[in-house]
């Protein structure tokens, strides 16, 4: 667990509900400090904007939160996380990615595709997401600070 990580954000549309429980009691279980935004129910319909929205607000005072976004094909929630000037998301589906967009861009946002990956390996997407850190060299600050 990474110590400098505050809190673990997560919410979903009705898509990926399920995935998100899981990665929810997984975390937990490994000893992070774990947040349910919602939705719980794949009946309850949601629009991803709204998730995207209610995990933004949640994280615009934080700035070692993290969030994990879930929705069918984890497009549509990191497209909406990221109009917000605080959150950095993409979509991985490999740990790879997941360590990589960490070290060279500082996400703080995992987007993932419910509809598109196997469960244990989105938990091993987040679990890296999670443990990885950012390289925090000039550049990188300096690209990272354009954006925001």
């Amino acid at each position: 667990m990474n110590k400098n990580v505050s809190k673990v954000f997560l919410a979903s549309d009705h898509r990926g509900a399920g995935l998100k429980l899981y990665l929810i009691e997984m975390l937990t279980a490994a000893g992070y400090s774990v947040v349910n935004l919602g939705v719980d129910d794949p009946n309850t319909m949601v629009d991803y904007p709204d998730v995207a929205k209610n995990l933004a607000d949640a994280m615009a005072d934080d700035p070692r939160a993290r969030g994990i976004l879930i929705c069918g094909t984890g497009a549509g929630v990191m497209i909406a996380a990221n109009r917000y000037k605080h959150i950095r998301a993409s979509r991985c589906d490999r740990p790879e990615q997941a360590r990589d967009d960490r070290f060279h861009d500082d996400i703080n946002v995992l987007a993932l595709a419910a509809d598109d990956i196997d469960i244990e390996m989105a938990f091993i997407c987040a679990q890296t997401f999670l443990d990885s850190p950012f390289d925090n060299i000039e550049r990188r600050v300096r690209r990272i600070e354009k954006i925001s």
